[in-house]
């Protein structure tokens, strides 16, 4: 798995534009705290489970992706989710995973706040909300 900074990550999906693109972050997240543009939402978990399942990720992940050859660039809010994910598409075959470093929102600060440090927003690239 290679770990990218999210300017890195962006510069990727422009220059390589059959990338597929993930949000693993649960639905709400996506839609209402906002998302890069072009992200398609495959959560890791989702609620009121909150628990993963990999093979089905995994296999969802491949239905979208139509190749586990494809480059998959996955993004959650901090960055955490996406390392398991990313070993979870690995162990499934997938050969490109692309983890984006501090994901959409980044760490938390001294007051624990997020979007403040470092993430996707904090370095002003492109987004969206519902």
């Amino acid at each position: 798995m290679r770990h990218l900074t999210p300017r890195e990550a962006w510069a990727l999906v422009q220059a390589q534009p059959d990338a597929l693109f993930v949000d693993v972050r649960m639905e709400i997240e996506s839609l209402y705290v906002g998302r890069p543009p072009g992200v398609e939402n495959i959560p890791w978990y989702e609620y009121p489970d909150l628990t993963a399942n990999p093979a089905a990720f995994a296999a969802a992940v491949e239905r979208e992706a139509g190749s586990q050859t494809r480059t998959v660039v996955l993004i959650c809010r901090s960055g955490k989710r996406t390392v398991e994910a990313g070993l979870a598409l690995e162990a499934a075959g997938f050969s490109d995973v692309v983890n984006v470093l501090h994901g959409f929102e980044g760490e938390l600060d001294d007051r624990f706040h997020r979007s403040t440090v470092s993430g996707w927003r904090f370095e002003g690239l492109p987004w969206e909300q519902m």
